[in-house]
């Protein structure tokens, strides 16, 4: 048991060391829901009213909390294709412990870095008129990470598949972008078609975004959720265990 936390300590502390080192990682993973929250949301308030009572830039703050876990989750299982790339892969998969720890431990690294960068999106409250109290602030990022380590899982078992950057950058951009925009981040999901509907459904980012509305919004929850929040943490914690149990799989898998 000591091995394997020990395993999953060191792949851990080895993914913010990088991490540290790529300034420019940060600010590019923050810009863009920065750019979607004040140019996109700021000018789509024009010509968009929600009917709750609530600006639209404020109704899409948990999208745009959801949209940093998104990309910052996922991207961080860059780093497995960096690992097979340079051969250090080879030495974590020789090594005398468990692979599920290393699927564990490049799970947590992306799950504590995408939390970082959401508690920084999260800070902007004030600046669209949001007023959050501390317990509220604590159970978004309670709802964050366990997020965050569904789309990680779900990261490091797409890249468990592919050997090189093109592959995985190809799949990697059509399966974000229909995440995002299907999860209801941007409009409500009984909105969208019943075709559509089934899609997100399906989409794990859709009940994380929808728990992040619960906290945020809790005295409208009736009018901004889609779903009961049990059903929405349920969906995510289920989700992220069948993504890692298969991505340990593949990991135990490879020769």
């Amino acid at each position: 048991m000591n091995a394997e936390l020990n395993a999953v300590y060191v792949v851990i502390a080895r993914e913010f060391m990088k991490f540290t080192r790529e300034k420019g990682r940060l600010i590019s993973t923050l810009s863009r829901p920065v750019i979607w929250l004040f140019l996109v949301g700021g000018g789509m308030s024009r010509v968009v009213a929600p009917d709750m009572g609530i600006p639209y830039m404020q109704f899409i703050f948990p999208g745009i909390i959801g949209m940093t876990i998104l990309f910052s989750s996922i991207f961080s299982s860059v780093s497995i294709l960096w690992d097979k790339e340079f051969g250090f892969m080879k030495e974590m998969l020789v090594a005398p412990v468990s692979r599920f720890s290393i699927v564990v431990g490049k799970a947590l690294s992306g799950t504590l870095l995408s939390t970082i960068q959401a508690l920084i999106i999260l800070l902007l409250f004030p600046f669209i008129g949001l007023k959050l109290g501390a317990a509220q602030i604590f159970f978004i990022l309670c709802i964050s990470l366990i997020l965050s380590f569904c789309i990680s899982a779900l990261g490091i078992l797409i890249a468990s598949f592919f050997e090189n950057f093109e592959s995985f950058n190809i799949i990697i951009n059509f399966i974000v972008m229909p995440m995002f925009f299907l999860s209801g981040a941007m409009y409500p999901v009984s909105l969208l078609p019943p075709v559509l509907r089934l899609f997100t459904s399906v989409n794990p980012l859709t009940y994380g975004i929808d728990a992040l509305k619960y906290m945020v919004f809790p005295e409208r929850k009736m009018l901004t959720q889609d779903f009961p929040l049990g059903m929405d943490l349920s969906v995510i914690i289920v989700t992220s265990l069948i993504f890692v149990i298969i991505a340990g799989y593949v990991f135990e898998r490879r020769k």
